[in-house]
This record gives C-alpha cells, sequence and structure tokens, in this order.
C-alpha cells in the first residue's frame, strides 16, 4: 500500500512511480508491476530453489521500490486491508482487465481495497495437481490464521481477525474451490466458464487455492497481507512443506487425506473470524482442535520435510507467529494503546514493514 506519511491515509501516486520501476525490474529476478487500485504496487519474486531465495528477491523489491517512493514523500505498509481508507477515495488502475472486472462487479469490485499474498509451487506433473488441491485446502485456513491482518475495515473494527478474505470472497469465481478431482475435470470446467462468458482465461478463476497453468504451479491465495518478511518467509516455508509432504503421499500411491466442503467452508470462516483462537474441523468425523494446536503438530511432522527443502529456520518461524500473535492482534493492540485511533494502528504498519526487510534471515 502507498500511504501519506502524515495522514496515513492511502495516495493513488502508483502510476507515476510505475513507469520506472516496471523498467527497473525487467533486468532483476523480481518484478514490479501495478495492481488493481492506483494505491498499490505489487511485487514478485523469481523463481526460487528455496524459501530463502524467493524472499530475498522480495526483499530486493521493496528495496528498488523504496529508493522511489522515499524521495517522492509515500511511506509503505503491507496487510489485509487499510484501517481507515474508504473505497470512493480510490482509482482504478487504467488496464482494460480491470476496468472490466470492475464494470462487471460494480459495488463489490469497487470494495476490493484488500491486499494479500500468493505463494506458487511448482508441481512437475499435472496428474497430482486436483489431488494436492483438495489436500491442501483443509490448511487453508491454518494459512488464513497465520497470515490474518486485516482487522479494521473502512474505519471500523470488524470484529474478524481477516475480513478480506470474506470480501475477496463476493467476487465471481472467488472463494473456495469446487470438489473437482481430477485434471480432466478442472479442464471440463474451464471450458464450462470459458463458453458461458463468466471468464476468459484460467487466470480468472479466483479461488484460495487454484491451479496455474501458465507457471505450472499450484497458487495459495488464502493469504491477507504480511507485515513483515519474517512472517512472509514462514507462511511460504509452511506451504511448501504441505505441498511436498503430499506430493511424496502421493508418489508412494498413499490416499490424500480430505474434508466435506462444508467442513472446509467452516473453518474457513472460523479462522477469519478468531484467527490463530479458531478451533478447526480436521478430519471426516468432525474432530476439533484449536488450530495452534493442530499447526504444533502439523510442525513436528514436517521437519524432515524442511530439512530436504532447505527451510527448516522459516518453518519454525511459524512457532514465533503461534507464540507471539499474527498482524492482527498487534494492530489490536495498537488501536487500543492508541485509544482507539487507527492513524496510530496505520504508523504501527509502517514501522512494522520498513523495519521487515533490513531483519529477515540476515545471514
Amino acid at each position: 500500500m502507498l500511504a501519506d506519511p502524515d495522514s496515513g491515509d492511502l495516495v493513488g501516486r502508483a502510476p507515476e512511480l510505475l513507469q520506472v520501476l516496471e523498467a527497473q525490474s525487467a533486468h532483476e529476478r523480481h518484478t514490479v508491476t501495478g495492481e488493481l487500485l492506483t494505491n498499490t504496487i505489487e511485487v514478485t519474486s523469481g523463481v526460487g530453489g528455496t524459501v530463502k531465495d524467493a524472499v530475498d528477491d522480495i526483499a530486493a523489491a521493496i528495496g528498488a521500490v523504496r529508493r522511489a517512493t522515499d524521495p517522492a514523500g509515500i511511506e509503505l505498509l503491507s496487510a489485509g486491508s487499510h484501517p481507515f481508507a474508504q473505497w470512493f477515495n480510490q482509482r482504478v488502475t487504467e488496464k482494460t482487465r480491470y476496468r472490466k472486472m470492475i464494470e462487471r462487479t460494480q459495488w463489490w469490485g469497487r470494495n476490493m481495497m484488500i491486499w494479500g499474498i500468493h505463494v506458487h509451487i511448482g508441481i512437475e506433473d499435472r496428474r497430482k495437481v486436483m489431488p494436492i488441491i483438495s489436500a491442501l485446502s483443509a490448511f487453508l485456513p491454518h494459512l488464513q490464521a497465520l497470515s490474518a491482518s486485516s482487522p479494521f475495515w473502512a474505519g471500523e473494527r470488524t470484529g474478524y481477525a481477516s475480513n478480506r478474505s470474506l470480501v475477496f470472497q463476493q467476487l465471481p469465481t472467488a472463494g473456495l474451490p469446487w470438489p473437482i478431482h481430477t485434471w480432466e475435470d478442472f479442464e471440463n470446467y474451464l471450458d464450462d466458464m470459458i463458453r458461458t462468458g463468466v471468464m476468459r482465461d484460467a487466470s480468472e478463476v479466483r479461488w484460495d487455492i487454484r491451479p496455474a497453468p501458465r507457471w505450472g504451479t499450484i497458487e495459495i491465495r488464502a493469504c491477507d497481507g504480511m507485515s513483515t518478511l519474517t512472517e512472509l518467509a514462514s507462511v511460504a516455508a509452511l506451504t511448501q512443506c504441505l505441498v511436498e509432504h503430499f506430493s511424496r503421499q502421493v508418489d508412494v500411491g498413499i490416499p490424500l487425506p480430505g474434508l466435506q466442503p462444508w467442513f472446509h467452508r467452516e473453518n474457513k470462516w472460523r479462522t477469519a473470524r478468531y484467527g490463530l483462537d479458531a478451533r478447526v474441523i480436521v478430519d471426516e468425523a468432525g474432530s476439533q482442535v484449536p488450530v495452534r494446536e493442530h499447526l504444533t503438530a502439523v510442525l513436528d511432522d514436517l521437519q524432515p520435510v524442511a530439512a530436504d527443502l532447505s527451510c527448516t529456520r522459516e518453518l519454525d518461524g511459524v512457532r514465533d507467529i503461534l507464540r507471539d500473535g499474527a498482524s492482527y492482534s498487534r494492530q489490536l493492540k495498537a488501536a487500543d494503546a492508541g485509544g482507539g485511533d487507527l492513524h496510530e494502528v496505520v504508523r504501527h504498519l509502517i514501522r512494522e514493514f520498513r523495519a521487515g526487510p533490513e531483519t529477515a534471515f540476515a545471514d
């Protein structure tokens, strides 16, 4: 997010920055681009062999953006929502695809003042994609709880840890994935949606987790924007380890676990509402466990995978989030300490985001 340093409000100044930034990133591993609203700059890593590779790319991209925004008097922050900005004060980017989306979605599209993190994990065989997506869907609430950072919306204290996740699912084709089990069934889904004019291509599938055929990846989109690079690295490591864990099970013929779709929906709502204090449904019998407790057990199981993927340190950072709390809880504390003044929350997010690149996993 681009913000005014004095008022803390969003500023739509991305277009004046992006011409130079996009040209510069053409020669780097990372990319810097525009997004739906002119108050936003998106940064993307290159393809990394490890989580550290990808996060280092993001740190470099943020550094490049700061070299443009600092002299321009613009501050940066990252979270799932801005604490008090209003949708009607924001301008939509001039890109045709964004204009078409707003024309179709109207009020809900204009309300998409949301910021998220997408993690792509490469898959070597498309026959694995839908089974892994089905299994990984049971862990989307866990990732959502760890990254939850949108407790405020348009000046209101929402009572939700991740208000962003519930706002975003209002868009057509967004939300939890349909229970599709094979690649052929996914192609049939795309054919149906394209033939009926619902979407143009696979890039307009906006599920919380989706295949990304263009890149050969599974793309996890359930996470709020995260306020520090250390937390980003930890959530990325958990994501990669889960995908690799399920991929190995497919390789040796172990059936992947799954939940009923209605349990997925309930778990998503619970972690959106309660964050890391939620209880989640963890098996087909309906057993319920505190999400912190379930994550702790999962982290223990994933240690060998993390060692193989060279992300043990990053994965261990998930324990820090479980102990210290996610961004939503820190934002609520900042608001309380400031007597309810949401400008204090913005100042907190600006400080936290600025500290991240310099301190995240320094060697």
